[in-house]
């Protein structure tokens, strides 16, 4: 990998892993995503 590609994969992994948490703050977020998950068993 190109030194270029190689910081964009990287950014791309740091903005996921951000917004990943960013959600885990938001507790109805978490209620609601359980409940659709639970829903389709």
């Amino acid at each position: 990998m190109h030194g270029k590609q190689r910081l964009a994969l990287a950014l791309l992994a740091i903005a996921a892993l951000v917004a990943v948490f960013m959600l885990y703050t938001r507790p109805d977020f978490l209620v609601q995503l359980s409940n659709q998950i639970w829903a389709c068993f």
